[in-house]
């Protein structure tokens, strides 16, 4: 039970540095994305098809879900690209019947408003709030 209780606490502390529920977001957006051209992998070839397109931008939306698991300081962009790349699945994969599309808005959206939560008092002070409060002071005078 001790070690059950150890890896949850393990599990809670990765997943407060992490912008978690905008990438989980985003990696659910992607699969429901990528489900519509894998039904039509058939006319994928045909010249002129889209299909290509919805494969395209359903991986984007799954390597910015990724990514923001892994590198969490890029959260903001990371959630630009995807919900850019969310919204243009309309046109490839019809943004996975719209769900996708509306889930992939809502995980790039958590990951733009993510802000990292410093509670290691060694951070950079780059970092803190009173350091960037200190920053734009100095720069403004």
């Amino acid at each position: 039970m001790n070690a059950i209780r150890s890896a949850w606490r393990r599990f809670r502390q990765w997943q407060k540095r992490r912008p978690f529920w905008g990438a989980t977001f985003l990696l659910l957006s992607s699969l429901v994305i990528l489900w519509v051209p894998a039904q039509l992998y058939e006319i994928s070839l045909v010249p002129g098809s889209m299909v290509f397109a919805g494969f395209f931008l359903g991986g984007m939306v799954w390597l910015m879900g990724v990514l923001a698991y892994a590198m969490p300081r890029l959260s903001t962009l990371i959630g630009i690209i995807g919900m850019f790349s969310a919204i243009l699945s309309i046109m490839g994969a019809l943004g996975g019947f719209l769900i996708g599309t509306i889930l992939g808005i809502i995980g790039g959206a958590l990951c733009i408003a993510w802000r990292p939560q410093w509670a290691d008092p060694a951070a950079p002070l780059a970092h803190h709030e009173a350091a960037a409060d200190k920053e734009a002071t100095t720069a403004t005078s």
